[in-house]
């Protein structure tokens, strides 16, 4: 059995005072700097993970940085970290190691890793990507929207898995807008994409203007803070929210029931009895699909580098969706700011458009 190891962090100081009660009366940045020399450790055994021809089983490893400080930290100095977190993996006798939410955007996302680790890493952005355009085109598909006809916008788009989403995007969608803060950047992918599909994206760095004008947006940036707020959407706008910390506003939930945001990348996990034996936010048996594909890996004894660095392959889409398939993983219905959409709230979203 090939066993696997994925890397997780706090995501923000909330999650380290809920969890160490004497913080809460620190100084943010005092606690941030405390935790930040805390060593790597592992969090909980992973079991029960069991497709119709294979099995596997692994651990969550804690690297002890927050999102901000791994944007903020010296790049150096959260390498350092990610590879003591992969290191232990090693130890625990994982072949395979999944970087989780920043820890796969840090540096050059995921070779430095790689090359300081003798078992394979992945940063999971493809079966990311799957499950993300997979969840959109349900929503699109509930909230009635066409994306033959639609205007799409990819925030991030010049990123690792917004670049991808992109470039799948851009064979489906009506109208492409590509936001990111850099123009040189953005000019290369829709070349790439004029190249590859024919189709020639729009262009900006104005994120609220794409926004004011989106039918559908894919959001993906690798900001800190939330980036879409309440007034920045249209009516009936579907939005699937890939980043980790989210890009939108959990305001937007409280007043904008004419909007559908749902979560990008949760899937259901093979298995009668799979169990994490850690809370981060989802039922039993339901993960990210960045995880995922970690232990779709596993599953597959294949212990090689994948999904490493910013130019994921639509290939690598594919056969990750296909290989998920084969071990049956699904996408997870649709959820919302860490809770599942009922038929009920779809309902109410459609009720709310046609008022």
């Amino acid at each position: 059995m090939t066993k696997f190891a994925f890397i997780i962090h706090p995501i923000d100081l909330g999650y380290i005072t809920k969890k160490i009660k004497l913080f809460r009366v620190f100084p943010s940045s005092l606690t941030e700097k405390i935790v930040s020399h805390f060593p790597v450790y592992k969090a909980s055994e992973i079991k029960g993970v069991k497709s119709p021809l294979a099995e596997t089983e692994g651990w969550f490893v804690v690297c002890p940085l927050t999102s901000r400080q791994m944007l903020e930290l010296p790049e150096k100095y959260v390498l350092r970290r990610i590879i003591e977190a992969g290191k232990l993996a090693e130890k625990l006798g994982a072949g395979i190691v999944g970087l989780g939410a920043m820890t796969s955007v840090v540096g050059d996302a995921g070779f430095s890793v790689a090359e300081n680790l003798k078992i394979a890493v992945t940063t999971g952005n493809s079966y990311t990507v799957a499950m993300a355009l997979e969840g959109t085109r349900k929503a699109a598909q509930y909230a009635g929207v066409d994306i033959a006809r639609a205007k799409v916008a990819v925030l991030g788009a010049t990123g690792s898995i917004g670049s991808v989403c992109a470039r799948i995007l851009a064979g489906e969608a009506g109208d492409l807008t590509l936001v990111s803060r850099t123009p040189s950047r953005l000019e290369r992918l829709a070349h790439q994409i004029l190249h590859e599909t024919g189709t020639a994206a729009r262009l900006t760095t104005n994120t609220k203007e794409a926004l004011r004008a989106a039918d559908i947006v894919v959001t993906v940036t690798s900001a800190v803070d939330t980036v879409i707020e309440p007034q920045d959407l249209k009516p009936g706008a579907v939005v699937c929210d890939v980043a980790r910390p989210r890009d939108v506003s959990v305001k937007v939930a409280a007043e904008r029931p004419d909007v559908l945001v749902i979560e990008g990348g949760v899937v259901d996990v093979p298995g009668d009895d799979v169990r994490f034996n850690f809370n981060f936010g989802f039922p039993p048996g339901k993960a990210y699909a960045c995880m995922a594909e970690t232990m779709i890996l596993a599953l597959e004894d294949r212990c090689e580098n994948y999904s490493l660095g910013r130019e994921l392959t639509v290939s690598q889409v594919r056969e990750i969706q296909s290989l998920g398939e084969k071990h049956g993983f699904q996408l997870s219905g649709l959820r919302s700011f860490e809770r599942a959409l009922t038929p009920e709230d779809l309902k109410q979203f459609k009720a709310t458009l046609d008022k």
